[in-house]
């Protein structure tokens, strides 16, 4: 390993799964800096961003007894390298989602295997990089992996739903299917600045997902869906998902519920995919650089002023009372983009 950096350092973590607003449900902490591994980058972090899988682990998984810290989205130097190491060196500034099964990146300093991390946008700072992994990774592998979409395919027509198109997936969607595909895209949203937002993301057109969809769709697309991604409600969609896509139409759903009855698909052999861009590295999966290369085009597309960051609130710097109040607005469903934190 290349550099070292011992003692400890400032945290955020929780110790038992605890509402929002108890004081005790975040909390400020020493930890020791971490020991990075032979494919991994040790970090400082600079910003992060705050997503629905943060609360969603501090609500549901009781860490008992050790502190648990989160936070999957993280953009900073590289201080330090593992003896693996193949892409980065010392000083390169990066932007990452990391792994859900290691610790999260809300401390100042944090370990990340290599092929899970791009170089950071040079045109964005650190915070407006910190907004955009994990939901361009889950965006990405949505639309081109799972609905099997091209990049760069102008020919192919044809349109795409994107549910949420304000949200922070649903926004990154958005975006890379206006600029990377021929498609029509629609976005749903329901207050006038989360419409004004999905069409500034590239929707074409955009209807309300409080009202009944299959007559807005009949409206704004009358040769039928093609492509659904679905960031929220798919179970309460899906009835009307089956009937607004043509046959053989495709839905990548990344939410979460109890059941799904599927079968309405079957009639139009509709397909049904999942998008949860933590499996590579859960899983271990063969092809786990894949990410280092989304991150990458994702990189170059926003540095060649196609894309553009989601960062639209940030709280300050990174500690327990300014992380609560992240969380509280995740849950609260309403946020618009991306929720950020900047230094410690």
């Amino acid at each position: 390993m290349s550099g070292t950096h011992e003692g400890t350092m400032p945290a955020v973590a929780y110790r038992r799964s605890l509402p929002v607003d108890d004081p005790e449900s975040l909390v400020d902490i020493e930890l020791p800096v971490p020991e990075p591994g032979p494919r991994d980058l040790l970090v400082r972090v600079e910003a992060v961003a705050v997503n629905p899988v943060d609360y969603k682990v501090r609500q549901n998984a009781d860490p008992a007894g050790e502190p648990r810290v989160l936070g999957w989205d993280a953009a900073g130097t590289v201080v330090a390298v593992g003896a693996g190491v193949e892409h980065f060196q010392i000083g390169d500034d990066v932007y990452y989602a990391g792994a859900l099964d290691r610790p999260g990146a809300n401390s100042r300093f944090h370990a990340v295997d290599e092929r899970l991390v791009g170089r950071k946008p040079a045109s964005l700072s650190f915070t407006e990089a910190a907004a955009l992994p994990l939901t361009s990774l889950t965006a990405w592998e949505g639309l081109f992996d799972r609905l099997g979409l091209r990049t760069g395919a102008l020919e192919q027509t044809g349109t795409l739903l994107v549910t949420g198109a304000a949200g922070g997936v649903g926004s990154i969607a958005t975006q890379l299917a206006h600029a990377l595909t021929s498609l029509t895209v629609i976005g749903t949203a329901s207050r006038p600045e989360t419409v004004g937002f999905a069409h500034a993301m590239g929707a074409d057109h955009v209807i309300d997902h409080h009202k009944p969809l299959v007559p807005q769709l009949a409206e704004v697309a009358p040769d039928g869906l093609d492509h659904v991604f679905s960031t929220t409600a798919t179970d309460r969609n899906l009835a009307a998902y089956a009937e607004a896509l043509n046959p053989f139409g495709r839905i990548v759903a990344i939410d979460d519920f109890d059941s799904l009855p599927i079968g309405v698909l079957k009639p139009k052999s509709i397909s049904f995919h999942w998008e949860f861009m933590y499996t590579r590295s859960m899983f271990q999966t063969p092809d786990q650089a894949m990410q280092r290369h989304i991150l990458t085009q994702v990189a170059r597309l926003v540095d060649a002023g196609i894309l553009t960051t989601t960062a639209t609130t940030d709280l300050g710097r990174i500690n327990a009372a300014n992380l609560r109040e992240a969380h509280r607005l995740q849950e609260s469903g309403a946020a618009i983009g991306k929720t950020t934190l900047t230094g410690f």
